[in-house]
């Protein structure tokens, strides 16, 4: 049996982290965007790690080398910032052919920076070696107030499901790019933003359960439901898209909304709020819309669409795709 026959990424997971660790600082381990640990009186300190390889996560015919310093760094401060933390310090571990130019990494370390100092982290260290295709592995660490700590496992029945921005905008600058295309939306693919930690701090100050649009929003509720043990309904027809995504979708044939659900690494913020915060909330961050509800966990997670429920799919899978 392999990874695929198992059930995908997901599943290996579930398979090979089941054993608890029965250290009493672990506040929280796998099974969210980041492991909580015990840190000072009033904080935790959160750990998050991402790995791109080459081919998987990023070609070398599309991306610039500081475009994939850049995405590296966007994509774990994505996951201090669901928790409802500020990233601190990074940790970076590099796999090289032997004839990568220097050029090269003097410019992917450029746009490394570059999006380490939107977000105040500091790279404090980390490990290179050679391998046969570029691998890039960034651990992040950052902390947050115990009280505004925000887990998958905390929505209810009655939160809103929101969602900040616009969803769909890189998967469709990739199916753009796979169609030979090298003009039009290609921004959201190549030059992903993911939320500033005060944004995400506000969020938190009023969610109960947050998460960030790594895989797809699919695969993120769906992991909300899991860790909740709730059910959850999407509404089609509200999740958020940019004209730009439209016109990319429309441009390859495509369902933009499709992309929201089961494309990935739009690093938006999906989260479950009581319908009383949903106001005050509004003041603060305007750009976030309510695309569900969570239900009870025996009405099932679904999509409402022209008035029909339809089955919930998962979201990429890195393995099953």
């Amino acid at each position: 049996m392999n990874i695929a026959e198992l059930g995908g990424e997901f599943a290996l997971i579930k398979r090979v982290t089941g054993i608890p660790c029965g250290d009493p600082a672990v506040v929280k381990g796998v099974g969210d965007d980041c492991a909580v640990l015990e840190y000072t009186a009033d904080r935790y300190l959160l750990v998050t790690v991402d790995m791109m390889v080459e081919n998987s996560h990023f070609s070398l015919e599309w991306h610039s080398p500081p475009q994939i310093g850049r995405k590296l760094m966007e994509a774990n401060v994505s996951d201090i910032v669901a928790m409802g933390g500020t990233p601190r310090w990074a940790f970076i571990s590099l796999a090289l052919p032997g004839d990568t130019s220097v050029a090269f990494i003097d410019e992917f370390y450029r746009g490394l920076y570059e999006s380490a100092a939107r977000h105040a982290v500091a790279l404090v260290g980390g490990d290179t070696t050679r391998g046969r295709e570029l691998v890039l592995n960034l651990a992040l660490v950052g902390d947050v107030e115990k009280e505004y700590v925000r887990l998958r496992s905390h929505a209810g029945p009655g939160d809103l499901i929101c969602v900040t921005g616009t969803l769909g905008k890189s998967e469709a600058g990739l199916r753009l790019l796979q169609s030979g295309r090298k003009d039009g939306y290609l921004a959201g693919y190549l030059e992903p933003r993911c939320r500033r930690a005060d944004e995400g701090r506000a969020i938190a100050r009023r969610a109960r359960a947050m998460i960030d649009v790594s895989d797809g929003l699919g695969s993120e509720v769906t992991h909300i439901c899991e860790e909740s043990g709730t059910g959850a309904r999407i509404d089609y027809g509200t999740i958020p898209l940019s004209s730009e995504t439209i016109e990319a979708a429309r441009a390859v044939s495509g369902d933009p909304r499709e992309y929201a659900l089961y494309g990935g690494e739009d690093f938006e913020l999906v989260f479950t709020l009581p319908p009383d915060q949903r106001e005050a909330l509004l003041h603060e961050i305007p750009d976030f819309t309510v695309v569900g509800e969570i239900l009870k966990k025996e009405e099932g997670i679904f999509i409402r669409k022209d008035g029909r429920d339809l089955a919930l799919e998962q979201g990429y899978d890195h393995f099953t795709k």
